[in-house]
């Protein structure tokens, strides 16, 4: 094929990246916050005098009254803060509006991981039993466990049919949401069976072990969101159906075009 010398010769050059990796930033950064948190406190249950503690009976709590709780609260508060970082990367790849139930329970999530710090257990051991700080810390506690799945769960309603990228992702929350929902019901029967029985709830199951397990589960829950949100902010895809964003604007920056994108381009957020 020859070309004319006459003839204008017209590029089109490559889509920009920017943009997308500007997005990937705060998830990226979240889910770094939360690898580091998750390290920190499963060293503490490797690392003496820590190790010393009985996984089974004591609360992952127990750690910060030790020696080197402050591995316990750099590591709760990279957990608060990644989460955060993670919503927002949420909201700004389009998968939850900055006003949602999402947003509402991941933010009371991280508030509540950072009051658990803010406010120590009570130390049996040391025959404390009552007191301010140690009921707080078990309110808050109760508030993690129940609004982080509640988040999660919420994130995925309606995503496939928003934007059917999106359909890996949205079903591996879903599942690790109902995973946590499942942990978390184990609590919900031993505090409820306690008030028609002589058992109390911490015995009933042993109450480490069932702790670690609600925690662990919520914690791969918001691995998924952070997964999600990474996957929002790379993929073109994940700004729109081909590739048209919020306000019309496709992956170019140039507004869509109304005829081309019609019904494509409604509102990807919930």
């Amino acid at each position: 094929m020859t070309v004319d010398p006459g003839e204008p010769v017209v590029t089109f050059p490559p889509v920009p990246r920017t943009a997308a990796a500007e997005r990937a930033v705060l998830p990226t950064v979240g889910v770094g916050l939360l690898s580091l948190g998750s390290l920190l406190v499963l060293l503490l249950h490797v690392l003496p005098p820590s190790n010393q503690i009985d996984p089974m009976t004591r609360t992952i709590s127990q750690y910060a009254l030790g020696t080197n709780g402050w591995m316990f609260d750099v590591g709760v508060l990279a957990l608060a803060a990644g989460s955060m970082a993670i919503l927002a990367g949420l909201v700004r790849g389009g998968v939850v509006r900055a006003v949602s139930g999402t947003s509402v329970f991941l933010t009371l999530w991280s508030a509540s991981l950072t009051v658990l710090v803010v406010f120590e257990k009570y130390d049996f051991a040391a025959g404390q039993h009552t007191g301010a700080s140690g009921m707080i810390h078990r309110m808050a506690s109760l508030v993690a466990f129940l609004s982080l799945p509640a988040g999660a769960l919420l994130a995925t309603r309606g995503a496939v049919r928003r934007n059917p990228s999106w359909r890996g992702p949205a079903a591996f929350t879903r599942w690790t949401a109902i995973a946590s929902w499942a942990c978390v019901s184990l609590l919900i029967y031993a505090v409820a069976q306690s008030f028609f029985t002589d058992v109390s709830w911490w015995r009933l199951f042993p109450l480490g072990a069932m702790e670690r397990l609600i925690a662990g589960a919520e914690v791969v829950a918001v691995f998924a969101l952070g997964h999600w949100a990474r996957r929002a902010a790379t993929s073109p895809a994940g700004t729109g159906p081909a590739g048209v964003g919020p306000g019309g604007a496709d992956s170019t920056g140039v507004a869509g075009d109304p005829v081309r994108d019609a019904g494509g381009g409604a509102a990807l957020v919930q």
